[in-house]
């Protein structure tokens, strides 16, 4: 009886263990799992990113640490990690602790497990120590205090300055002593000095920038004449008197300016403030050289947020400086934003066109079946070919057939003949073409053959029916590969690197000379900007909170751009959604 029953219990688990694997739940319970662990994955990757960029700005507080040596540090504690602390090397022992040859050195204390800790301090002065970070081991630190004069200054050059005001001179004269005092003559000083300041760059970029425009355009209507006309014939001299006569004028306007910025900048020259760092060497800057100043040691919360708020929107509004790892990065966003536009421009009307032919007009057969294959492979070209391609193509053969026939007199250098905005667009447009192709063929798919079919009883024309038919209700799908297209287009940055893109333009390719926007000017990418500083600058550890506030802005810009396609595309859906979908 009990061997009987066993059997049974047997065959009964076997039959369902059998139904379970038949109904595929294994599978189901896989794929689950997979999507859940790509989904943590995607936000442990947005939440590192979002964390570490939206602290990048926030002002830490002043330590002051004297070790076991006696010597003494000032700056903000970066990061805290354990390490193992290598044996036997000498060189490496030097380094890590600041020892000297030949000096004593203090035994290490280790735990059980040979494992310590140290901190990472960002001293900044690089002016002065010629690094912007110190690592100090925990065990080393016999003093650790917070002074309360401590001040942060953020320079124009060198990063940031971390110790004390001594004093603040105007013309070399000492008008101010002390912390206290010299802070508050620096603070009714450098309003003025920065006001200044930001008048002389406006100058050059403005005034100057119209008249050197201006003489380069008279510049070139010479050079012009001389290439129709021959040198010293009658009608190029008299272009040519006109020409200089006109040059005068704009010279002396040139002239009038320069001493204009000549005298601003002596104003500024006028007043110095004289800082000591933490080990007592003293350093001498302009007060219109300091763009920011705090005692981060004394702000209330509030006063902390002032400061992050002023940072967010120098970063949002400004050009970069310090080789891309301060300031802002206007240019990058604008860059970005419209060379996404310019290819999207580029890109849906021909990928929409390709695919009508092939899915409406082209005969099914043979060749057609190789087309759709090579528009799939081309889908898995590597990014930098397209760049290749990009370079040969576009900027030297088109571009350098632009130059040849509508600016011969700027030759030979280049206008269209080299990298730019509109290069980079088009062969980023290449690149995701494919993606558009496809997703169109599938939404002309999507449209019921009744539909097409209604429209022809009606009497309209094959043209007539996919305007007004198909067309408009394939549009949600072709907007779906548009999406594509710019999540895709807008991070990439190898292409980018050969047909346009360069570490810094502070110039936009926007102004109010005609065509008022230059698409034949290189730009600024964010991507790319990533890349320069998180691999490029003089010290990846001072560009990695950047890095991640870049990125932060990136995914934003990108998100922003698909946000705005995915509610046309829902709009459309809901305007052409009829009783057969």
């Amino acid at each position: 009886m009990l061997k009987a029953d066993s059997l049974r219990a047997g065959k009964l688990k076997k039959r369902r263990t059998s139904r379970f694997i038949t109904r595929g739940e294994p599978i189901i319970w896989l794929t689950g799992g997979a999507l859940a662990l790509a989904t943590l994955m995607i936000l442990g990757l947005l939440f590192l990113v979002f964390y570490q960029g939206i602290l990048t700005f926030w002002p830490k507080q002043l330590v002051r640490i004297i070790d076991r040596q006696g010597r003494r540090y000032l700056g903000e504690v970066s990061r805290r990690e354990r390490y193992y602390p290598g044996q036997g090397d000498r060189r490496m022992e030097v380094q890590e602790y600041g020892g000297r040859e030949g000096s004593p050195t203090l035994p290490r204390p280790h735990s059980s497990n040979g494992v310590t800790e140290r901190i990472l301090v960002k001293i900044g002065n690089y002016d002065l120590y010629g690094e912007d970070f110190r690592w100090i081991p925990l065990f080393e630190i016999q003093k650790k205090e917070y002074p309360p004069e401590a001040v942060t200054l953020e320079r124009l050059e060198w990063g940031p300055f971390y110790g004390f005001m001594e004093e603040v001179r105007i013309d070399g004269n000492t008008v101010a002593r002390g912390p206290e005092e010299s802070w508050k003559k620096f603070k009714e000083f450098h309003s003025p000095a920065r006001a200044r300041y930001l008048k002389i760059r406006s100058i050059e970029k403005k005034d100057l920038g119209e008249v050197n425009f201006q003489l380069e355009r008279l510049r070139l209507n010479l050079r012009r004449a001389e290439l129709a006309y021959g040198r010293n014939t009658d009608p190029y001299n008299q272009i040519k008197a006109q020409i200089e006569k006109e040059e005068s004028r704009w010279t002396t306007r040139y002239n009038q300016l320069s001493e204009e910025i000549a005298q601003l900048r002596r104003e500024n020259n006028r007043y110095q403030i004289l800082l000591k760092e933490v080990g007592g060497r003293t350093k001498e800057i302009k007060v219109f050289e300091v763009i920011r100043a705090y005692h981060p040691n004394q702000m209330d919360f509030m006063e902390k947020l002032r400061v992050y708020l002023s940072r967010w929107g120098e970063f949002l509004s400004k050009e970069p400086r310090e080789a891309n790892t301060e300031g802002g990065v206007f240019p990058a966003i604008f860059g970005t934003f419209m060379m996404t536009i310019l290819m999207s421009l580029a890109v849906v009307p021909f990928g929409v066109i390709a695919a009508l032919y092939l899915k409406e007009y082209a005969k099914q057969g043979l060749l057609i079946s190789n087309v759709r294959i090579a528009v799939n492979n081309l889908a898995g070209v590597p990014s930098i070919v397209f760049g290749v391609f990009g370079l040969g193509f576009f900027c030297y053969r088109i571009g350098g057939t632009i130059d040849s026939i509508f600016f011969p007199e700027k030759l030979p250098v280049p206008t269209f003949g080299t990298g730019g905005i509109l290069w980079a667009s088009l062969t980023l447009a290449l690149l995701t073409i494919p993606v558009v192709i496809v997703s169109t063929e599938e939404a002309l798919a999507a449209v019921p053959q009744s539909v097409r079919e209604g429209s022809y009883a009606c009497g309209a024309t094959k043209w007539q029916t996919i305007r007004r038919i198909v067309l408009p209700q394939a549009t949600p799908g072709i907007l779906t590969g548009l999406i594509l297209a710019m999540a895709r287009g807008a991070g990439e940055v190898a292409p980018l690197m050969i047909t346009g893109v360069v570490k810094l333009a502070p110039e936009l390719p926007l102004d109010r000379h005609f065509p008022y926007f230059h698409l034949e000017r290189s730009f600024m990418h964010l991507g790319f900007h990533i890349y320069d500083v998180g691999f490029q600058s003089r010290n990846s550890e001072a560009g990695k909170p950047m890095v991640f506030t870049t990125t932060l802005l990136l995914i934003l810009l990108i998100v922003t751009l698909n946000a705005a396609a995915i509610y046309l595309r829902n709009r459309l859906r809901k305007k052409y959604q009829i009783g057969h979908f």
